[in-house]
């Protein structure tokens, strides 16, 4: 898969959480995917679809992290995976994408967004709608980790 269309994604991510959450996340080693098994324990996945492009991205985080953002995002503590943690996965995940389609438009590719669906629970998995390669990024932090898949059609 292209640099060019994974890179927007993973540094509107970096963006995203520092701004939001001010939270530092280190990627990791880029890896190519070959299950459907998330490796966090909630995920966000929004579908991607233009003229010339078609692909789905992810993000998924340990719960440890997911209830860090939560709690340094709203200033409210909660103890574990719940409406308000899939509420703030979605808009995330609907954030980081916008940012990574924004880039992207700058280069001229352009596409439309679905609005992101959330899933969540130890061992869950995420289909992507189109047939690529899936890009697997693990990020760490201080309060946990998160893992990005992207998927475009080859």
């Amino acid at each position: 898969m292209n640099a060019e269309f994974v890179n927007p994604f993973l540094s509107s991510f970096i963006n995203v959480l520092q701004t939001m959450a001010m939270l530092e996340i280190k990627p990791g080693r880029p890896s190519l995917k070959k299950d459907a098994i998330a490796r966090g324990d909630v995920s966000g996945l929004i579908g991607m679809a233009g003229p010339t492009l078609a692909g789905s991205f992810s993000i998924s985080f340990d719960e440890e992290l997911a209830l860090n953002v939560f709690e340094m995002m709203v200033g409210e503590r909660v103890e574990s995976i719940g409406d308000d943690i899939t509420d703030m996965v979605g808009e995330i995940t609907n954030m980081v994408a916008g940012g990574a389609k924004r880039q992207l438009g700058e280069k001229g590719y352009e596409f439309n967004m679905a609005t992101p669906i959330v899933v969540t629970g130890p061992g869950h998995t995420i289909t992507h709608q189109v047939d690529g390669s899936k890009v697997l990024m693990p990020f760490q932090s201080e309060k946990g980790n998160a893992y990005i898949e992207i998927c475009f059609n080859d």
